[in-house]
């Protein structure tokens, strides 16, 4: 890498964990059915409105301990993981598309996902900003850039997307619909449903079925696990949205790539 690719490098490090920051805004406020705008950020113990130097991304939890400077009540340390997460993932996708005009959908994607997973693993539902929204932006951003579907045309680009949203929402569709009456329960909640279409209109066609297959398998050996280990029972709700969310950032960091030499393997044309 050269210089001016560190500098860049640097540069995204520090908007994804702007970005992080504002996502605990959003995580907090969007299930209470705040505003994410105002009031301005502060204690949830105190109320005391936080200064600009409390607020800088991760190092701010750092410089105080992990402590309010006001009342001193702890500060949880999932703050600063969601900034550097996020900052993480932004510099994850510039490393896969640098310099791309790939960079602007695939960086809101992120944020919907990362989003989407701390809400439901708070409150076990997907918010519609990132489901619904994200099939309406999807679509709109396909058709901008019809480069997300590696095509050239805007109709082509939108028409892919509009496709893979369909395919990955009927897709899913499907599983709830006849695993509630297999299992006479609902075998999963339609946020998941919708996200997945969401997933489609962004990656298209083929990602769906990696999609599934990679967080199936997540959600298994995660899920088992919790349970040998004691931290779940059986009968225990287990939100899906974070598994489907990690293996749409594994097929769009090269997912395609594991999943054609799987494919190969299994069908046995690999070559060696």
């Amino acid at each position: 890498m050269t210089f001016i690719d560190w500098y860049f490098t640097l540069v995204v490090f520090m908007f994804g964990a702007c970005i992080g920051s504002f996502l605990n805004v959003c995580i907090y406020r969007i299930p209470a059915e705040l505003s994410v705008v105002k009031p301005r950020s502060r204690c949830p113990k105190c109320m005391t409105n936080l200064a600009w130097k409390d607020n800088i991304p991760i190092f701010g939890w750092i410089f105080l301990g992990g402590k309010c400077r006001y009342c001193k009540a702890p500060i949880s340390a999932r703050y600063p993981s969601v900034e550097l997460l996020t900052a993480v993932l932004f510099i994850l996708v510039w490393l896969r598309f640098p310099y791309d005009i790939l960079l602007a959908p695939y960086w809101l994607l992120v944020f919907g996902l990362v989003l989407g997973t701390f809400v439901d693993i708070d409150e076990m539902w997907l918010p519609d900003r990132c489901t619904i929204g994200g099939m309406i932006t999807g679509g709109i951003l396909s058709f901008l850039v019809p480069s997300m579907h590696g095509v050239d045309g805007h109709l082509a680009g939108l028409v892919r997307s509009l496709v893979g949203m369909g395919f990955g929402f009927g897709l899913f569709w499907s599983i709830s619909f006849f695993g509630r009456l297999a299992l006479k329960k609902d075998a999963m909640g339609f946020g998941d449903v919708k996200l997945m279409g969401a997933l489609g209109a962004y990656l298209g066609f083929d990602s769906i079925i990696f999609i599934t297959f990679v967080s199936s398998l997540l959600g298994a050996v995660i899920g088992i696990s919790c349970i040998v280990l004691g931290k779940k029972e059986w009968q225990s709700k287990i939100p899906f949205g974070p598994y489907i969310a990690l293996a749409a950032i594994i097929w769009l960091l090269g997912g395609s790539g594991l999943w054609d030499a799987y494919v190969a393997w299994i069908t046995g044309t690999a070559a060696y």
